[in-house]
C-alpha cells in the first residue's frame, strides 16, 4: 500500500513539472523593467529606456520556446522631437526564450555587435519605462 502511495505522488510531482508548448507565434502585451513588447501575429514594437524599437515579422519560438526575429534599433534623445527631425533606425536582432508567460528577451544593434540589453518580459504585464528628459 505504501509503495503505491509513493509511486503516486512520484506521478503527480511529475505531472507538476511538465511545462506547456509554446505559442506559434507570440502575441499580447509583455512588460518588465526598462522594456516593453506589443507583438502581433507579423510584427512587433518595443519601448526602452530612451529608445524605441521594431520587429519586421513574426515573433515564431521553436519548441524549446527560443526564438530570433529581425527589426531595428531606434536612440531617442531628451527635449522634443522636432517635426522635420530623423531618427536614424538601426539594423536589430532580437532574440530570446519563452517559458509559459516568461520571455527573456535580448536586443543587440546587428551593425555594431552592441547589445542594447536583456530584459526580462511578462505576459500580461506593462513595461516601466524611463523617458529621456
Amino acid at each position: 500500500m505504501r509503495t503505491a502511495w509513493v509511486l503516486g505522488a512520484l506521478a503527480m510531482l511529475a505531472c507538476g513539472e511538465s511545462r506547456t508548448s509554446p505559442p506559434a507565434v507570440v502575441t499580447g502585451e509583455w512588460g518588465g523593467d526598462h522594456a516593453g513588447l506589443i507583438a502581433t501575429p507579423d510584427s512587433g514594437t518595443m519601448e526602452y529606456d530612451c529608445a524605441v524599437g521594431r520587429i519586421t515579422e513574426p515573433i515564431r519560438p521553436d519548441r524549446d520556446g527560443v526564438f530570433a526575429a529581425v527589426g531595428t534599433h531606434t536612440h531617442g534623445h531628451g527635449g522634443p522631437i522636432r517635426m522635420d527631425e530623423v531618427l536614424p533606425k538601426r539594423p536589430a536582432s532580437y532574440q530570446g526564450h519563452v517559458d509559459g508567460d516568461k520571455m527573456t528577451l535580448t536586443v543587440v544593434m546587428t551593425d555594431s555587435a552592441v547589445t542594447v540589453g536583456t530584459f526580462e518580459l511578462v505576459r500580461g504585464r506593462s513595461a516601466r519605462v524611463f523617458k529621456c528628459l
